[in-house]
């Protein structure tokens, strides 16, 4: 039977009832280190019917997890904040978002493959309106707490911490390459993968087009190969390697693939509640533009880059990285500039123009581009 979150001390708030929070729930309900979750989302009844799956997928492992449930709103600010300084969490999972990342995949090859010629960039507005409600919420609830944000990291947390509000953390994105890659650099040196450890600098876009394309395509990085924990320092083939990702070391992506950002996630928020650091790779971590190599432990969030490289140098990289993206620069105040390449793919086919964007329109422009796309959609009926 599910507890009210009243009546519990809750360590852990999971926001988000989408497939993400569904394959991230039984890896945390399982997990010895979380001993009270809360799910949370607009729909009670979604809530409670997924908080139950995760309870009875639980009960087969053998475990008796302790989840309850809350409404929450996030576009009911003051409500949200009264809410959380009910349940006080130590930490926040943010899985909600305008619109998934993976929604115009649905649409029939020839046109997923022109949209997505625009990048994941210019879709910022669905993934950053409710990611700075829920910010302004905690704020305003006044809660000691580590936020992580699953939805679009490597841009939301460096656009919200121009404001003061960036969430702690990020997940995935560079979380899920990184265990190919390592495969990949240990294939290519034909050695156990135990005996490999990678460092790398990149943002979104490489960390989606590698994969899927199996080169680095326009993107910046830096990429640093460790066998035996010393830095290999002969010649390397990133060519080569990037390549193992669209051949022998494949994988599912899309919807069935989300149990890999799930286990991202789950490293992450576990790493939270570790006495000492783990390593991750997170995206946005301390605001910070694309994705890091990061220690993360319940007291401190730190970037752990290889020694030859500043964090000025990394941080630059990723900014090179954003480009490809279609963000062109972020301004002090939060205002977004996009790219003028990616901008003209988007208007082209949808009709959707947004150069600029102020941080206080992220609502305004997530709405329009929503109108545009399921007006676009309708044809294909979507």
């Amino acid at each position: 039977m599910l507890n009210s979150s009243k009546e519990v001390d809750v360590d852990m708030l999971i926001i988000g009832t989408g497939n993400l929070c569904a394959n991230l729930l039984p890896l945390l309900a399982n997990s010895e280190k979380v001993t009270n979750l809360t799910l949370a989302g607009r729909s009670q009844d979604s809530v409670i019917r997924l908080a139950n799956l995760t309870q009875f997928t639980a009960f087969n492992l053998g475990n008796r997890s302790n989840l309850s449930t809350a409404e929450i709103d996030l576009n009911e600010i003051e409500q949200t904040a009264a809410t959380l300084s009910k349940i006080k969490p130590k930490i926040i999972f943010m899985g909600a978002s305008l619109q998934a990342a993976r929604l115009i995949t649905l649409l029939p090859k020839e046109h997923f493959e022109e949209i997505d010629k625009a990048e994941f960039g210019l879709w910022l507005p669905m993934q950053l309106s409710l990611n700075l409600n829920l910010m302004k919420s905690v704020k305003m609830s006044g809660i000691d707490c580590k936020v992580v944000n699953s939805a679009f990291p490597d841009a939301v947390g460096t656009v919200l911490s121009k404001v003061g509000l960036a969430p702690d953390i990020g997940v995935g994105n560079i979380g899920n390459i990184v265990p190919a890659l390592t495969y990949a650099a240990a294939m290519y040196l034909g050695l156990d993968v135990h005996r490999v450890e990678i460092k790398l600098i990149a943002s979104h876009y490489f960390t989606h087009y590698v994969h899927r394309f199996g080169n680095a395509g326009r993107a910046k990085y830096d990429l640093k190969v460790f066998v035996d924990g010393a830095l290999f320092s002969e010649s390397l083939d990133h060519a080569a390697i990037f390549s193992l990702l669209n051949g022998s070391l494949r994988r599912t992506g899309g919807t069935e693939g989300q149990i890999l950002t799930a286990s991202s996630a789950s490293k992450i928020l576990n790493a939270l509640t570790s006495s000492s650091h783990i390593k991750c790779h997170a995206p946005g971590p301390l605001g910070l533009p694309g994705g890091y190599p990061v220690l993360v432990s319940k007291d401190s969030i730190k970037l752990d880059l290889a020694a030859s490289l500043t964090q000025s140098d990394a941080i630059k990289i990723n900014e090179e990285c954003q480009k490809a993206d279609g963000i062109e620069k972020i301004d002090l105040d939060g205002t977004v500039h996009f790219c003028e390449r990616e901008v003209s793919i988007l208007k082209s086919i949808l009709n959707y123009e947004c150069k600029t964007m102020k941080l206080d329109d992220c609502f305004l422009w997530s709405n329009e581009l929503a109108a545009k796309y399921k007006e676009y959609s309708q044809q294909f009926r979507l």
